[in-house]
């Protein structure tokens, strides 16, 4: 009689460990505005956090750097672009990468139209 009841308290207690091990599978959504993102473009183009650039330009010539600017902004309009003017002369920028790998692949396809195409840090003021 002992056997028997030891061995249903051990059947008892393995079936109420198995019906609790069993895993679930869940799933996260994560809904945000569209306002976060360009909060964090905007977060970026403030110049707060380190960022990557690429110059493809360089001359003392107004007018080529304006054209060179113009004729970027329609092949790749995906980024931003701006002139410096560090005397004397007159450099074309792209992009606000947040780390290397993102500007190494914007590189690529950047160099295909401007081979004298690099990466670099600007210095923060």
């Amino acid at each position: 009689m002992k056997k028997t009841n030891l061995n249903t308290l051990i059947i008892l207690i393995l079936t109420l460990f198995s019906s609790t091990l069993n895993a679930q599978n869940g799933e996260v959504i994560i809904e945000q505005p569209k306002a976060i993102d360009q909060l964090l473009e905007y977060k970026k183009d403030i110049k707060t956090v380190a960022v990557y650039k690429i110059q493809v330009f360089n001359s003392s010539d107004s007018f080529k750097a304006e054209s060179v600017k113009a004729e970027f902004k329609t092949k790749y309009g995906e980024w931003p672009v701006s002139m410096e003017f560090n005397t004397p002369n007159y450099k074309i920028w792209v992009g606000n990468f947040r780390d290397r790998l993102e500007a190494d692949r914007a590189l690529l396809r950047i160099k295909q139209n401007y081979m004298n195409a690099f990466i670099f840090q600007p210095k923060k003021d």
